[in-house]
């Protein structure tokens, strides 16, 4: 089922909100697993409108947040993307974790650094209004497609290929660590899992949970190992939507305050 123990546990690119969100086989690897730290790499959200968010959807972010709770004794860390930009600032509140724009965290003697890897994505640093606007017709073109929503998930395989992501996130990411002196380095944003190792610094992309094969790391005494969910899906899209009926109690009144909410810096 995909279950594992690791001390760090990471996923990116879930895109909540969005017809091919893999938010229940996410919820269950978390459910089913051990880990002393998970962190959160970016892009948990595919946009700012929360309407969009699922039964399933909530049920993830209920999850998140009980984790969060000093008991539990996780450490749970999420790294701003380029979709969750202008969500950063209520996540403190909605689910009790810190958000940092990259993490750096120290383990077996090897410094680690996390960052969703859309800083080194020349396209969506200097086109993002263009980002965004062809980020809602791909969310509309979602509800078009069949169910599966097969020519969805190769489309956004085709826009990794057309904009050569692999290879300019990989290059900048680990040009970041170099600088940064960290020696593994681990990335979202380009939807595709990727291991590559450049003179001593290895760089790990995590994949997504919105292609035909969800992807997320572990990292252990064993070393980084990047794992497919085996208990991945096609499912039926048409699932309860809308922020007032699909948020699970203990998040319906926190849905309600968000635009009252202030604005609180991202940590560095």
């Amino acid at each position: 089922m995909g279950a594992v123990s690791a001390d760090t546990l990471i996923l990116s690119d879930l895109h909540l909100g969005s017809e091919v969100s893999r938010a229940r086989e996410a919820l269950q690897l978390l459910r089913q697993s051990s880990f002393r730290r998970l962190i959160l790499l970016g892009d948990i959200f595919a946009d700012l409108n929360f309407a969009r968010l699922k039964k399933d959807h909530w049920k993830f972010l209920s999850c998140i947040r009980k984790l969060s709770n000093p008991k539990r004794g996780v450490e749970v860390v999420w790294v701003e993307g380029n979709h969750d930009q202008g969500l950063s600032s209520v996540m403190s509140h909605l689910v009790g974790v810190r958000v940092y724009r990259e993490y750096r965290w120290h383990y077996a003697g090897i410094q680690h650094l996390a960052i969703h890897g859309h800083q080194f994505d020349d396209f969506s640093v200097n086109h993002g209004l263009v980002g965004r606007i062809a980020a809602l017709l791909y969310l509309q073109l979602q509800k078009l497609d069949r169910k599966g929503k097969r020519f969805t998930r190769s489309l956004d395989g085709w826009n990794t290929r057309w904009l050569r992501l692999s290879r300019k996130v990989s290059a900048g990411a680990l040009a970041h660590a170099r600088r940064r002196r960290a020696a593994r380095v681990f990335c979202g944003h380009t939807h595709v899992a990727r291991q590559v190792e450049h003179e001593g610094i290895q760089y790990f992309n995590c994949g997504s949970w919105v292609s035909e094969q969800a992807t997320y790391i572990t990292v252990s005494e064993e070393g980084v190992r990047i794992h497919e969910y085996c208990d991945t899906h096609d499912r039926d899209s048409g699932e309860e939507r809308g922020a007032a009926a699909a948020a699970p109690a203990d998040f319906a009144e926190q849905a309600e305050l968000l635009p009252e909410l202030e604005a609180e810096s991202v940590r560095g």
